[in-house]
């Protein structure tokens, strides 16, 4: 089971079927905000939606293919942090997250993201970390510039969202490169 203390008031912890409740009604209460950026959104309507993706999301982690967490603010479910195709021969994989509206501005992504750094540098010992965002998806890319990753180059047309397509800017972070080696791992 994955659970990574950040510090007193957030733990990524990897979902359980106990939590698919909890999701639903936090991307329900989230819809419009959500959807500006992720193309999952419409395609989640019932709670059982959330159940089929944890379930998803717990095999990927057994198989060792990826990792994805919810996040917990003060023990409340406030969004996801996920680590996507994990390339154990290149040491390298790409970081997703989202929040809830409501617990914007408080620094708990930029935290979050911390602590699931130094989790792949530190436990994982992974050599590369990226981190993609739509262009005018400021907030979103506010994370990696605060966390230091370097932008190395767009991606014209990356992904289409709903009825259009949104070009990606691409963000990179070296082992070499990272600067916070805390580690609070829980295994």
């Amino acid at each position: 089971m994955f659970s990574y203390i950040v510090d007193k008031d957030i733990r990524l912890q990897l979902l359980a079927e106990g939590h698919a409740d909890e999701l639903f009604r936090l991307i329900e209460r989230n819809r419009t905000h959500l959807r500006e950026w992720l193309p999952w959104v419409d395609a989640t309507v019932h709670p059982e939606d959330t159940r089929r993706f944890i379930e998803s999301t717990r095999a990927s982690f057994f198989d060792r293919h990826g990792l994805h967490a919810g996040i917990f603010y003060r023990g409340v479910l406030v969004g996801c942090i996920g680590l996507n195709q994990l390339d154990w021969l290149n040491r390298k994989t790409s970081v997703g997250y989202w929040l809830g509206a409501e617990y914007q501005g408080q620094g708990i992504m930029t935290r979050s993201c911390r602590g699931l750094l130094n989790y792949v540098f530190s436990e994982l010992g992974f050599n590369r970390v990226e981190i993609r965002a739509a262009v005018e998806n400021r907030k979103s890319r506010a994370i990696p510039e605060r966390l230091g990753f370097t932008q190395e180059g767009i991606l014209r047309e990356a992904e289409w969202l709903y009825d259009h397509y949104v070009d990606h800017v691409v963000y990179g972070m070296l082992k070499r490169e990272w600067k916070n080696p805390k580690d609070g791992w829980e295994g």
